[in-house]
């Protein structure tokens, strides 16, 4: 499918099927699994809005954080993996916000990300856009920007899978190779 059509057939909201995993750093450096679902949204001129759960649980049953981006997607050609599949990157030009939903994941963000920072408070949404923000190593001045894949097939939207060494997708070499758990179109 051409990159036009993708994105002609992306417009509208997906959601994640079911909770995901995807390896993550924990503070020591080792690799350990990280939950989330994802809702996202596009339409046409490339705009998009990607809001994700974090999860403590495998199933989802207690969230740690929702994260906001909106921000506008570059279509960068084929991509190998499957035909069709369009090399995208996804770059959070618009906004960027977090909200921690559990206490114990507002008390690290109170440890790490106090610089720029309200007191974090649970249900309580922080704007990191331009931002430092040492969780998600943001730095000041920088948009967040991904250099992902979309592949579909159907009513189903396959993006990247990330790499299990917990490589983030920050460069042309790191795009990934291989798909990730679905998100299904809304009805």
């Amino acid at each position: 499918m051409p990159a036009k059509d993708s994105q002609e057939s992306l417009v509208g909201g997906w959601t994640s099927i079911a909770p995901e995993v995807r390896p993550s750093h924990g503070p020591d450096g080792a690799i350990r699994p990280f939950y989330l679902s994802r809702e996202f949204a596009y339409e046409a001129g490339d705009a998009f809005e990607l809001t994700i759960l974090n999860h403590a649980d495998p199933f989802g049953k207690v969230s740690l954080a929702r994260i906001f981006i909106r921000g506008h997607a570059r279509w960068r050609g084929e991509h190998p993996i499957a035909p069709g599949a369009q090399k995208v990157d996804f770059v959070a030009d618009v906004a960027y916000e977090v909200t921690p939903l559990l206490d114990g994941f507002a008390n690290v963000l109170n440890q790490l990300a106090t610089q720029g920072y309200q007191k974090w408070e649970v249900g309580q949404t922080q704007s990191i856009f331009g931002k430092a923000f040492a969780p998600f190593r943001l730095e000041v001045g920088k948009n967040f920007m991904e250099f992902d894949l979309i592949h579909l097939d159907r009513d189903l939207m396959f993006w990247g899978a990330r790499h299990v060494d917990g490589r983030g997708f920050d460069s042309e070499e790191n795009r990934p190779t291989n798909l990730q758990i679905p998100l299904r179109r809304n009805a």
